[in-house]
């Protein structure tokens, strides 16, 4: 009996999923603006086209375009240390045991049970009546009996109409979803904390500049003093003097407390609190601005991680449309039960002991006042609006690339400008400083040219650091870097 009992489940069960279908559209990846290259380079058309979300292509360690051992060492800290990416991390694990946990419905569900029941009745009750197991036990009054039963018993719900299959295509979706956030979290990091170190460096450049221009002014300082002194000059040279002194210094104050904002800003991406973390000046640092190839192939940006999760939560809501869709079909599900019932321990396991049974259900809702077809209408908005979103996280990626080509084109120019300006300014100061020396000019103009060089010099390293900062963005915007294949 358990055999013919095991045969009929399993054919009722392979001529359900045999004649099963997945109910619901069919996944096609949304159309996407694309152009051949972009515009600051190339200057062509955009149409639309079916995208090609390509996350997953190596993209290589990024940061060594820039030529700096500090900063690779402190990249591959980051991948391992910072809590954010564990975070991300950790809801990738996440969402792939869900992608397991649906997969798990595809197939039966199994139990074991057993259990022990003693009954009876009192004298006067003339006998009492026990189901226990499938088995019937009479009693007489006063009397009392136990029954033992085991049985193992099966369950599933064959995925005729597809919704498992559906719920499953949309948790694969989140999930991926969740992993191209893990490397959007991953690049965010490494691209921050790029930024965070190239912003350090140029503040130590500027802190040794303010050093050298303070020392300069404490010699004009002096020199003020002693014209003064001399009877040569007024006294207000020499609070001139002092005052453009006291100012540098306050300047110098300001960039080391931005320099330790900072420094603890790469800690804490690191992994590691600011007390245990230190990075020293470098005095012999000097800038590496990567050169941007031309032509970059607007493909690149099929890399985005962001791009990737938008597309991957738009096919996980198209999943979810089958999911609903299924609600109006009705559900069949198979059980079976198999064991073995005794009134006596050492005869339950036996042939003239045995119990079973086994059965098919249908369930169909009837009348739920629209929710059924509320529900799929709902999905259908949620599909659309993913939809939309894609489209604009790719229309807002070609924005940021754009953004920064045109930056970096528009710094290198002024990266050339300020450095004339600078050398021109610093040859001026000297040239009036000496004047002043000789009697010729008033302190004021010595003053003049000397906050005019101090403000080109620090312009002309803010500008190199912002080409720095710039290309570290345009890193991140197309998604990690241009020397990967593509």
């Amino acid at each position: 009996m358990p055999n013919r009992f095991l045969r009929s489940l399993t054919a009722s069960a392979a001529a359900a999923a045999l004649c099963g279908c997945a109910v619901g559209p069919n996944y096609v990846r949304p159309t996407t603006p694309i152009a051949p290259a972009y515009k600051e380079q190339a200057g062509q058309e955009q149409g639309w086209n079916p995208a090609q979300p390509a996350d997953l292509a190596p993209r290589g360690d990024w940061w060594a375009l820039f030529e700096d051992p500090a900063l690779s060492a402190l990249e591959a800290r980051v991948a391992v240390s910072n809590q954010n990416i564990a975070a991300a991390e950790a809801a990738w694990r996440q969402a792939e045991a869900l992608v397991r946990e649906q997969r798990a419905a595809l197939l039966p569900a199994l139990d074991l049970s057993a259990g022990a029941t003693r009954s009876g009745g009192g004298s006067g009750s003339g006998g009492t009546v026990v189901n226990s197991g499938g088995g019937t036990v009479v009693t007489s009054g006063g009397g009392a009996a136990t029954r033992y039963r085991a049985s193992v018993g099966a369950s599933w719900e064959p995925d005729v109409w597809g919704r498992i299959r559906r719920g499953i295509e949309n948790a694969r979706g989140s999930a991926q979803a969740s992993e191209a956030d893990l490397a959007a979290a991953r690049l965010s990091a490494q691209a921050t904390l790029a930024a965070d170190y190239f912003d350090l460096r140029q503040t130590d450049l500027q802190i040794g500049l303010l050093q050298q221009v303070t020392a300069g002014y404490q010699r004009s300082l002096q020199i003020a003093q002693n014209r003064f002194n001399a009877g040569i000059a007024p006294h207000s040279d020499a609070l001139q003097a002092q005052s453009q002194l006291a100012s540098a210094q306050a300047d110098l104050a300001d960039l080391s407390s931005s320099r330790a904002a900072f420094e603890h800003a790469i800690a804490v991406l690191a992994g590691e609190t600011p007390e245990s973390f230190s990075i020293a000046p470098d005095p012999n640092w000097r800038a590496a601005t990567p050169e941007i190839p031309p032509g970059l192939p607007s493909t690149l940006l099929q890399r985005r991680p962001d791009i990737a999760a938008a597309e991957r939560r738009a096919a996980a809501a198209s999943a979810a449309i089958g999911v609903e869709t299924a609600a109006w079909f009705p559900s069949l599900t198979l059980t079976g039960s198999y064991g073995f019932s005794a009134s006596q321990l050492g005869k339950l396991i036996s042939a003239p002991a045995s119990v079973w049974s086994y059965g098919a259900s249908l369930a169909q809702t009837l009348f739920d006042a629209g929710a059924t077809r509320a529900r799929v209408s709902g999905a259908r908005a949620a599909y659309d609006q993913t939809v939309a979103q894609y489209r604009q996280t790719v229309l807002a990626a070609f924005q940021d690339v754009e953004d920064q080509l045109a930056a970096q084109r528009a710094l290198v120019a002024e990266d050339t400008l300020r450095r004339q300006a600078a050398e021109a300014s610093e040859r001026a100061a000297v040239m009036v400083l000496n004047q002043y020396k000789e009697g010729q000019v008033a302190y004021t103009d010595v003053v003049t040219a000397q906050a005019t060089a101090l403000s080109a010099r620090r312009t002309l390293v803010q500008t190199t650091a912002a080409r720095q900062t710039t290309a570290v963005a345009l890193v991140q915007a197309l998604g990690g870097g241009w020397t990967a294949p593509f």
